[in-house]
């Protein structure tokens, strides 16, 4: 903010206005004040006012302080210099300025439905003498007008490299773009375009996909001071990847293959498209006569030592292909007999030592207690006896 006081010679100016025919009267003082905006100030500046910060739509307030009033007129001119209101009087056509306030202390006018052309430097003139000006700058915020993300590809395959832009539209200042994919922050390469005082922010990002991305979100985040809250747009990734396979044994429950038993397998593939052809093969080796192939499915009936090997599941899609192994060993069909029987003698001969080892205890016992009843008995009879 500055400020100007007209000499002190302008009394006489001013005199010759107040002695003017009322119509006359206004414009000659208006050229006054018009003429004090370019003489520097002196001492004693009285006059205050502060910058204004608003958004576009919004409505700004301007307010012109007096700290020591003398009843002086106090008026308020737009960018142009063209006068908003003198005193209570507006003579500028333009019903967006409204009075608030208007005193010897104060003039305060609000201007509604501020736009971009609203912006700039408006002064505040004080008639004393000499007259004072002091101005406040209306700064106006535009927020972005559109913000706009666009992939690369719909549909990505794992370990590609995609583009991902954000445009934010026609703002004022330039808007700060943020990327995020989930609640990860990224770091985007920004370029800023300038229009007739507004702005268009582009911010490219370079994401390199994985299979763990399908069905995340790319989120394009603006920051802007007339933005409150979070403005974003989001895109969500389709990440194409190959096969994960894995075998599981529905059959022995127990994981032990006799001869004789039966054998089944499952075979899970989950995969982007899904996969639509599933195989079973028989590493280094042809595959059992008597197995069944039923889909994911493999079945091997009545288990013999020549079946032992190797059994891949292979699975396939447009991304590319996988497989899981399994390896089958037929154990005797006694093992788990002998085992068992083996179990059952380690029991017995258990339970008989530990019958064996309690019967000790009791003789002992009992025979502490005997020898303890029969001592004295026994020291008696063993004494020499005395002619």
């Amino acid at each position: 903010m500055a400020s100007v006081v007209l000499p002190s010679g302008s009394q006489c100016a001013a005199a010759a206005a107040a002695a003017a025919p009322p119509g006359l009267r206004l414009r000659l003082l208006l050229l006054l004040f018009s003429a004090a905006a370019l003489i520097p100030t002196g001492d004693g500046q009285n006059l205050f006012t502060k910058d204004v910060t608003v958004i576009e739509g919004e409505v700004a307030t301007i307010s012109c302080q007096v700290n020591k009033s003398d009843d002086s007129v106090i008026q308020l001119l737009n960018p142009n210099r063209q006068t908003i209101y003198f005193r209570d009087f507006r003579p500028l056509k333009d019903s967006r300025f409204q009075l608030l306030n208007f005193s010897s202390s104060e003039l305060k006018v609000s201007l509604t439905n501020v736009s971009i052309s609203d912006e700039g430097r408006y002064f505040c003139q004080l008639y004393t003498d000499p007259p004072q000006e002091s101005y406040t700058t209306i700064t106006v915020l535009v927020p972005p007008r559109n913000l706009m993300i666009d992939i690369q590809k719909d549909t990505a395959v794992e370990g590609e490299e995609i583009e991902v832009n954000c445009t934010a539209m026609a703002s004022k200042p330039a808007t700060t773009i943020r990327w995020f994919k989930g609640n990860t922050e990224l770091k985007g390469k920004s370029e800023v375009e300038e229009w007739s005082d507004m702005y268009t922010v582009t911010s490219q990002l370079m994401l390199k996909v994985h299979k763990e991305d399908d069905g995340v979100p790319v989120i394009c985040q603006v920051e802007h001071p007339a933005v409150t809250g979070n403005l974003q747009t989001q895109r969500y990734l389709e990440v194409q990847y190959k096969p994960q396979v894995h075998i599981q044994m529905t059959y022995p429950l127990q994981g032990l293959t006799r001869e004789g038993d039966a054998l089944e397998l499952t075979c899970e593939a989950i995969g982007k498209p899904q996969p639509v052809m599933v195989t079973w093969v028989r590493v280094d080796d042809e595959m059992p006569q008597h197995a069944v192939l039923s889909g994911p499915n493999l079945f091997i009936n009545n288990l013999n030592k020549t079946d032992n090997g190797t059994y891949r599941c292979e699975a396939s899609n447009i991304v590319g292909k996988a497989h899981s192994d399994y390896m089958l060993y037929v154990y005797d069909s006694r093992a788990g007999e002998e085992g068992s029987i083996r179990a059952v003698d380690h029991a017995v001969i258990g339970g008989v030592v530990a019958v064996v080892v309690f019967a000790m205890l009791c003789l002992l016992i009992i025979l502490g207690r005997y020898f303890a009843r029969h001592k004295g008995l026994f020291s008696l009879t063993s004494s020499p006896r005395i002619k």
